[in-house]
């Protein structure tokens, strides 16, 4: 069974069809990269997927059930959760409340414990502490745990960006451009820590990436989408050599 199946998404805006007829198919474990041209419409993919935008057409499958028209927040609920192409964090938050919010879905204790301070209130919060700083640790964020999210360096904010969506307890993680803003070294490190962190959580990844070194370097099926249409799919090899892929970027007709 796959964990995601996607059949016949389409998504259209007024008289423009920004994602035609899409058919992806993700099972457990994979890590799998979405990629092509500017407006090709892969964030928009993302959108759907998350319950961002409603889809005009097709089906989607998640661990086997039915995720059309569902909210952003029950989509996360049910175990996929994402991170953003511009980054989205708390920018007025510490460090480690971004960390926090996203595991308050995951509490132990009522809204009544919380709301008369209980000893369950306590004891939950002590743990999501914990919980938040094991996070934080792993990407080497524990010393910055309450600085303001805002004044973290770019590749930082990222990071942390990852550390938030992990916290949800995913089953899939959508990674929109995590190497967007990072020079070679910190995109190869990034390159390292995706593979690690499938490891470490049991993670499926799907990823859109623009540079192509990641991609290649990391996933191991890659669709290739194009005016809102899959072109080519297949190994990173198989895609470098597909005459459409190559046409798709270079803008002119292979021979």
């Amino acid at each position: 069974m796959p964990l995601l199946k996607v059949e016949n998404l389409s998504k259209s805006f007024g008289g423009l069809k920004a994602v035609s007829n899409l058919d992806i198919v993700i099972n457990q474990g994979e890590l799998i990269g979405l990629i092509g041209p500017n407006g090709a419409g892969k964030t928009t993919v993302f959108n759907i997927l998350t319950g961002v935008y409603e889809k005009t057409e097709g089906k989607m499958t998640f661990l086997d059930k039915d995720v059309s028209g569902l909210k952003p927040y029950q989509v996360t609920q049910r175990g996929m959760a994402r991170t953003f192409q511009n980054i989205r964090l708390f920018s007025d938050l510490s460090v480690i409340d971004n960390v926090k919010v996203a595991y308050h879905q995951r509490t132990s204790y009522s809204t009544f414990s919380a709301l008369f301070r209980l000893p369950s209130y306590f004891s939950g919060e002590d743990e999501m502490h914990r919980k938040a700083m094991e996070l934080l640790k792993i990407f080497n964020l524990d010393d910055k745990a309450e600085e303001m999210a805002k004044n973290l360096p770019y590749g930082e904010q990222r990071r942390l960006e990852i550390a938030r969506a992990l916290a949800t307890d995913p089953k899939l993680l959508l990674l929109d451009e995590p190497a967007a803003g990072m020079n070679p070294q910190e995109t190869h490190d990034l390159m390292n820590l995706i593979r690690w962190i499938r490891e470490k959580f049991k993670l499926t990844i799907l990823l859109i990436e623009h540079d192509m070194s990641l991609v290649m370097g990391v996933c191991e099926r890659i669709y290739v989408l194009d005016y809102g249409m899959i072109i080519a799919q297949g190994t990173p090899d198989d895609i470098k050599r597909n005459p459409k892929v190559i046409e798709a970027y270079l803008g002119e007709e292979v021979v």
